[in-house]
């Protein structure tokens, strides 16, 4: 069956009660919201320039199919002290935060009234990088987490689809762009970032999290 229309598109990108109440017509349980310029061309632009430059930037190994391969992306853990992170089996600890980010992550506490401690960032050098399909689903996240989702860079992208099987959702994640995934999505959906052949800018994506379960 078709998927859903379930997007509210932010008029404001001050818009003050960002996650606000939950979008009518939403899939039962979850809800998602994109504003395409959170930021400014100018800010995306200079806070891509200081994360490529000041992120330690690692290729992480994961678990597939039995067999631990190099992630097809580069990636950092970054959060508060203590707020560690199990994914594919492999405990990341935090690194600090970046002096250029922590504005934006004061931002998004205020915006969306949720005190994120912590982000994974992904740089996708070419169209060659991805991510496949998952759900960030980790028991360190707790009970319908709310996923903050920043793109800066190349266009992207993103699908998410029902975990149950049927219609999935393709949305261009555009410079500057946010994303927010709230309610059961990680619970009932998955979502991915797949190759392309086009020729595409290198992007960043933060996703901001709140890890309930410190140690």
């Amino acid at each position: 069956m078709p998927f859903p229309h379930f997007l509210w598109v932010m008029q404001e990108a001050e818009r003050a009660a960002l996650p606000g109440q939950e979008v009518p017509s939403v899939l039962p349980g979850a809800w998602l919201r994109y504003a395409p310029t959170f930021l400014d061309a100018a800010s995306a632009d200079g806070l891509l320039d200081a994360l490529l430059a000041e992120i330690r930037w690692e290729q992480h190994h994961v678990r597939l199919f039995g067999r631990t391969v190099p992630s097809p992306r580069l990636s950092c853990w970054i959060g508060d002290a203590g707020s560690a992170y199990t994914y594919s089996g492999v405990r990341q600890e935090p690194r600090p935060w970046p002096s250029s980010l922590r504005p934006m992550r004061d931002r998004l506490r205020a915006a969306c009234g949720t005190a994120f401690n912590s982000a994974l960032a992904n740089l996708y050098r070419d169209g060659g990088d991805a991510m496949g399909w998952h759900s960030d689903d980790e028991p360190e996240l707790g009970a319908e987490p709310l996923i903050a989702s920043l793109s800066l860079g190349g266009t992207r992208r993103f699908l998410l689809r029902p975990r149950s099987g049927g219609g999935r959702l393709c949305l261009a994640l555009a410079h500057g762009s946010l994303l927010l995934m709230g309610g059961d999505c990680q619970q009932l959906y998955r979502h991915a970032l797949p190759r392309t052949r086009r020729d595409v800018a290198p992007r960043i994506n933060l996703t901001f999290r709140r890890i309930v379960h410190l140690g």
